[in-house]
């Protein structure tokens, strides 16, 4: 995707950045390890259900940083989006 095609869904998924035109990433802060721990097992559980699976980063005892992208165009699709969208929805 271009900046241009990927711009308006962008501004559907507060918090995300697009890195080098290519990755979609977020940052998330929990309560504490367990929400973290607990947050990373529910995004486990959607990436299944989608068939579209982020990298997973869990550090400093409570952060996740995720990034989507889609392996087989190696780059940014609208299902990145849409996971993106639905991982904004479990955080509380």
């Amino acid at each position: 995707m271009t900046q241009k095609e990927y711009t308006p869904f962008l501004k559907q998924v507060l918090g995300w950045k697009v890195v080098n035109q290519k990755f979609l990433e977020r940052d998330f802060h929990l309560r504490n390890f367990a929400a973290a721990l607990h947050f990373v097992n529910q995004i486990g559980k959607l990436a299944e259900k989608e068939g579209h699976h982020p990298d997973i980063f869990l550090h400093g005892r409570n952060k996740v940083k995720l990034t989507l992208f889609t392996h087989a165009i190696n780059g940014l699709s609208e299902n990145d989006f849409i996971v993106a969208a639905k991982v904004n929805g479990m955080v509380k």
